[in-house]
């Protein structure tokens, strides 16, 4: 028996490009897979939303020269890069997957809609959302947060290359403490760097818990969705 029942994974474009955080990295791919396939095998319906930032990181680019709303539209466009490529893998692997993306491209992703998102969840399809929201300015965690709202998903998984919520970076402190859980409030208040201000406070809002893991730890999805204590569980 599973906890959860519909969740969204949200993956960071840096941990697609491996170590160097740039590109995409076949092999990381692959293992990325075949960790959600574990889950997905156990009957839990998955959505997965996924950054651009190996490919373009939208305030980053804004900040040294573009507009920021065609800066945010290069971003938008690097999911869509990704999400094909985790697309053809999980298809590769004998796993149902589609594209749904938030931005028209004709003859490459279906468009999104929450009516055709839940009838492929529905008929055991790994749903991938690209474009973010689509709209500049939000980030791929506030969609994260925004695709569980509007399909009624149980918890947000957010895969890091960190463990779980620390007191101060883990990567530069060796006496960082970790926290297993924690209200998304003092998150904000501690200004810990987990998620933006706007998928904070939707995730209050619409009442959906975030649990925050390293997606390089094997088995991690397997065992959250089964009820073990894997990760920061964000509390609402």
């Amino acid at each position: 028996m599973t906890k959860f029942k519909r969740i969204i994974v949200k993956i960071s474009g840096e941990v697609l490009g491996g170590e160097q955080g740039i590109g995409i990295d076949l092999n990381v791919v692959s293992y990325i897979t075949d960790e959600i396939i574990k889950a997905y095998e156990l009957g839990v319906q998955i959505g997965i939303v996924v950054g651009g930032g190996n490919f373009i990181r939208g305030s980053k680019v804004a900040a040294k020269g573009i507009e920021r709303v065609n800066s945010d539209r290069l971003g938008m466009i690097s999911t869509i890069l990704n999400s094909i490529t985790l697309a053809d893998n999980f298809i590769s692997k004998k796993t149902n997957a589609i594209v749904l993306s938030s931005i028209p491209v004709e003859g490459i992703a279906e468009k999104y809609s929450v009516e055709k998102a839940i009838e492929y969840l529905s008929k055991g399809y790994v749903a991938i959302f690209s474009g973010g929201t689509g709209n500049p300015f939000f980030s791929t965690d506030t969609s994260a947060v925004l695709r569980a709202a509007e399909l009624g998903a149980d918890v947000v998984l957010k895969a890091t290359k960190v463990d779980g919520i620390y007191d101060k970076d883990p990567l530069k402190y060796k006496d960082a403490q970790k926290f297993d859980e924690i209200s998304g409030s003092e998150v904000l208040a501690r200004n810990l760097k987990v998620m933006d201000l706007t998928a904070f406070s939707l995730s209050y809002e619409s009442q959906i818990p975030i649990i925050v893991f390293n997606l390089m730890e094997k088995d991690g999805i397997k065992r959250i969705v089964l009820g073990e204590k894997v990760g920061t569980f964000v509390k609402v």
